[in-house]
């Protein structure tokens, strides 16, 4: 999910051919109505009928696990409990005392429909830990930049089915063993080695799987479903669908530089250049030939595949993305390429990296590097935890970008992937996300064949304190063709978990078959009394990745 992401795909194409709440004092304006939240809509997830049931238990909860279990209760911060956990290092390979394990957190669900299915999650990087998903995005207790404390997580997708975050490849987070891996290939076979250990200890023989996970997920997600999908084996790996958001899918220039100045020009509130500057952005566009191959190829019905030669090769033409990251950043010093409407202050982050740099104030401490945090969660104390760590690859990765290889064939044989791009996230760009699918063949065609414009809903909720606020109604655009339906995610920047979490919650209702389409106004499956839209919804709302 950091920068190496572009130059580990570069390489890889290269080798391959809150409400605030102020008063009207505040702004002047003397006339304004406050707003009162009994008269909004409602929002927030309320799972009362079933999270507090008793009776639930420890579902998984034997000898084989009891070594992996943790105190719900007694989380380090932590003032509630989140139930039913596991945690810990498991052998990558035959041997349980190897020196090679992955790092796990697993959270069962209590929702009743969540029988024998599991949904695994990953962050990218490479080399970026799956912790960083789990406070910070879809897991059970959430701390979040700039806030005081950890809450309940009434968007974790937990609340929906069985979850499990990995560390993964090894050397991310607190996964220990000798870095060896060279491909996705070998990225998949460790992973494979892993989740068949996992299954065995939980007893999850003939479970269904789902895998999910951002940014240079993109690479991890298709490349361990394809390989699990080629074993045919139902006992370990059964495969039903697949969620990669801003996914790392194609060459880096086409995410970035090509894309960058109509997503800057959409946005051009946020990036108040001087006339001269924007001439300049123009003027490189064009020269560069970018403009002109938008045009050619981002189209509906796309006309043919994508050369493999680039535009772009010419002096000032490579690394103009990063060319506009330092410009902004002299305007806003705390910009965020994962999130480009922030503004400073910077907000400290308790994992040290709130936006496109570290950062951690004087007295502060990365949570999960602190001695009773890791003596909670199982993890291994002579480690040092980095969100972001050093290499997990010897001399990168040498894949090719999974859209040019296993992407459309785990379409092909699931009929069931959502690739989701959030609209203000500029590290990885969607009209760049959309280029790669229309340089794909799945379902025995290229691309799309016609232009998403259908409206993503996401329903109204039951209210919840301001500390998980999530937003509802007609939330961007989402499209379906051939079992891979792309959506568009308004308010939200690189981990659309994170900034959209009603949204991904939703996301998930659909992979899990709970309901039928993105652009369903049925209500949450597990909050199911609210009442939703009943006039027509029109197109959708998010415009970013659908112009050229």
């Amino acid at each position: 999910m950091r920068w190496q992401i572009i130059t580990s795909l570069v390489a890889a194409a290269t080798s391959c051919t809150a409400q605030s709440r102020r008063s009207a004092a505040h702004d002047g304006s003397s006339g304004y109505r406050q707003r009162d939240p009994r008269a909004m809509p409602p929002v927030g997830v309320s799972h009362d009928h079933w999270t507090r049931d008793g009776s639930i238990g420890q579902k998984f909860a034997d000898e084989k696990t009891a070594k992996f279990a943790i105190n719900g209760s007694a989380l380090p911060d932590v003032d509630f409990d989140i139930g039913e956990a596991y945690a810990g290092q498991l052998s990558i390979s035959d041997d349980p005392d190897g020196e090679n394990k992955f790092y796990f957190w697993f959270q069962p669900s209590p929702n009743p429909d969540a029988k024998k299915e599991i949904v695994i999650w990953l962050n990218g990087g490479p080399g970026c830990s799956s912790l960083e998903g789990l406070l910070q995005e879809n897991g059970p207790f959430l701390w979040q930049y700039g806030t005081f404390k950890p809450v309940a997580n009434p968007w974790g997708w937990h609340h929906l089915t069985n979850m499990l975050w990995v560390e993964q490849p090894i050397g991310t987070g607190f996964s220990t063993g000798k870095v060896t891996a060279t491909s996705e290939e070998d990225v998949a076979k460790q992973f494979m080695g892993f989740f068949k250990n996992f299954v065995e200890t939980f007893s999850m023989q003939g479970y269904s799987v789902y895998i999910t996970g951002e940014s240079y997920a993109g690479m991890y997600c298709p490349y361990i479903a394809s390989a699990m999908l080629d074993t045919n084996d139902k006992t370990y790996y059964d495969i039903k669908g697949m969620i990669i958001y801003d996914p790392s899918i194609i060459d880096g220039r086409l995410q970035g530089d090509i894309t960058s100045v109509p997503f800057v020009e959409y946005h051009r509130s946020l990036f108040p250049f001087n006339d001269t500057y924007w001439a300049e952005l123009h003027e490189m566009d064009e020269k560069c030939g970018f403009a002109a191959y938008r045009e050619k190829y981002l189209t509906y019905p796309p006309a043919e595949h994508i050369p493999s030669e680039l535009p772009g090769s010419g002096v000032g033409c490579d690394g103009l993305l990063f060319e506009i990251d330092d410009a902004i950043s002299l305007l806003n010093p705390c910009w965020d390429i994962y999130h480009v409407a922030t503004t400073c202050p910077l907000l400290w982050d308790n994992l040290g990296f709130p936006g496109s740099f570290d950062y951690l104030p004087k007295g502060a401490s990365i949570y999960f590097n602190r001695t009773d945090v890791k003596k909670a969660i199982n993890a291994p104390e002579n480690v040092t935890w980095a969100e972001c760590g050093g290499s997990v690859f010897i001399d990168g990765d040498s894949s090719a970008p999974s859209a040019n290889t296993v992407l459309g064939g785990v379409i092909d044989r699931t009929k069931n992937v959502i690739i989701g791009h959030g609209e203000l996230d500029m590290f990885l760009i969607a009209n760049g996300t959309l280029l790669g699918i229309q340089n794909m063949t799945f379902g025995g065609k290229l691309g799309f064949q016609r232009r998403p414009t259908e409206p993503f809903y996401v329903p109204y909720h039951h209210s919840h304190e301001d500390s998980a606020l999530a937003g509802a109604g007609v939330f961007g655009t989402a499209h379906t063709e051939r079992g891979l339906t792309y959506v568009g995610v308004n308010l939200a920047g690189h981990m659309i978990p994170q900034y959209a979490p009603s949204a991904a919650y939703r996301h998930l209702e659909v992979l899990l078959g709970r309901i039928d389409s993105l652009s369903s106004t049925d209500p949450f499956t597990t909050d199911n009394k609210v009442p939703q839209s009943s006039q027509p919804l029109g197109n959708g709302t998010a415009p970013q990745g659908w112009a050229n």
